[in-house]
């Protein structure tokens, strides 16, 4: 394969062919040079995928993104059939596998491009394949390991120099990150999410073509991925239905409601707990003390309709610039907490207060809307509720989160275009038969 400049291959990783046809128009409208049925898109829709984007698309390079690991000529045979001008195979697959994939392709008009995906020496690897007939490597980092911040790179410059045969690069790319990658040697740019998710598609491929030709960043709006410095602020940019959604539907806390809501109002901090008895305020306000700035207090009040926590409470949280409080019971005093404008999250609201007693335990793990919350946790509220994330999963439910943010927003293009949420989750198609 010779390629007189760096090309971007924009990935369709959609599971609804429709979905990814328009996309592939906008994308191609925007100048993307190749067009590659994804995984996902050829595992949901089968070949037709390819079959059909060929015919949408005959001057563009159409991209089978098989990750063929055996039968090797077979695979690429059936793509090549369909339509492929080239077809992934894995870099973890026997030498044989991949030399049989060369050798289909050869009789069927398709080259093949080894994916590196887990592989453990690239560099060994992208010579072997290049040995084996392949037409290039791809250096490519998993949508999973991209959601703990990690990016392809650290070795992609090693990789581009060493390597006997053209480099691709997937992993997250976005048109402040091509340049980079274009600098760096990669001359095959896949770019999935960035373009994809975007509301305006062929405007987002034109930044991205730009970035690539001039070897310089544009700026992008979205599509970026936090670091371990960043997890408040990129939990902020999310809302709680967006993390449970990141977390399987899981870590919504139940009967916990809010008393300060609108647009704006949305906290993230790590949790400061307390265990307490219904009404015995004396642990909830020592642990005001305890925490420092960007905390969320979280009693466990076993869901009692005693108050123990209130405006004097609060003023004393808004003076250690707290986040937020979450109470699995009751809290009073609302009038003032709202004029003074702290959130407060509780099961009850009730003017009646217990007494500080002193019952129960500060930074212990407790129990609060049905969800466990340990120390160091991270726990999110906004007006649909609060969402508590392990702590060792922050930075990846976060980044996860945003994905889903992402998703929603190209799909609430698509509904202002006209169409509805069924039309376009082809929702009938995917119930659950049986």
């Amino acid at each position: 394969m010779r390629l007189e400049r760096p090309v971007l291959q924009v990935a369709l990783d959609f599971e609804n062919l429709s979905r990814a046809l328009a996309a592939a128009r906008e994308a191609v409208d925007g100048g993307a040079d190749w067009v590659e049925a994804g995984t996902p898109l050829i595992k949901s829709e089968g070949l037709d995928a390819v079959r059909e984007l060929k015919k949408a698309f005959p001057d563009r390079r159409i991209v089978a993104d098989m990750k063929v690991m055996d039968t090797g000529a077979f695979e690429v045979e059936i793509a090549a059939k369909a339509g492929a001008d080239l077809v992934t195979v894995l870099g973890a697959a026997d030498d044989g596998t991949i030399a049989e994939a060369v050798r289909g392709g050869e009789l069927y008009g398709a080259e093949v491009v080894v994916d590196l995906l887990g592989v453990a020496d690239p560099l060994e690897r992208s010579r072997k394949a290049a040995e084996l007939g392949a037409a290039a490597v791809c250096w490519h980092l998993g949508i999973d390991m991209q959601m703990t911040a990690r990016t392809p790179f650290e070795r992609l410059a090693e990789l581009a120099r060493a390597s006997p045969i053209p480099v691709a690069v997937a992993g997250g790319l976005t048109s402040e990150t091509v340049a980079e990658a274009t600098r760096a040697g990669a001359q095959i740019l896949v770019v999935g999410g960035a373009i994809t998710k975007s509301p305006k598609i062929a405007e987002a491929t034109r930044a991205i073509v730009r970035a690539i030709a001039e070897r310089k960043e544009v700026a992008s709006e979205g599509f970026r991925r936090y670091g371990a410095g960043e997890v408040r602020e990129a939990l902020l940019k999310a809302s709680t239905p967006n993390l449970s959604d990141a977390m399987q539907r899981q870590g919504a806390m139940h009967g916990i409601l809010p008393r300060l809501t609108g647009p704006n109002v949305r906290v993230a901090g790590p949790a400061v707990t307390v265990l307490t008895r219904d009404g015995d305020w004396a642990k909830p306000v020592e642990a005001i003390d305890r925490a420092g700035p960007g905390d969320v207090i979280v009693v466990d009040a076993g869901g009692g309709e005693t108050a123990i926590w209130g405006e004097l409470a609060s003023w004393s949280a808004r003076g250690r610039n707290l986040s937020a409080v979450v109470v699995d019971g009751a809290i009073r005093d609302l009038d003032a907490i709202l004029e003074l404008g702290f959130p407060a999250f509780s099961r009850h609201v009730s003017s009646n207060a217990g007494e500080p007693k002193g019952h129960g335990e500060i930074g212990v793990e407790v129990t609060v809307g049905g969800q466990r919350v340990r120390p160091g946790d991270w726990v999110v509220g906004d007006a649909s509720g609060v969402v508590v994330i392990p702590r060792e999963r922050a930075l990846e439910v976060a980044n996860r989160a945003l994905d889903v943010l992402e998703h929603e927003n190209r799909i609430r293009e698509e509904i202002r275009r006209g169409s509805t949420l069924a039309s376009v989750q082809k929702l009938e198609r995917w119930e659950r038969v049986g």
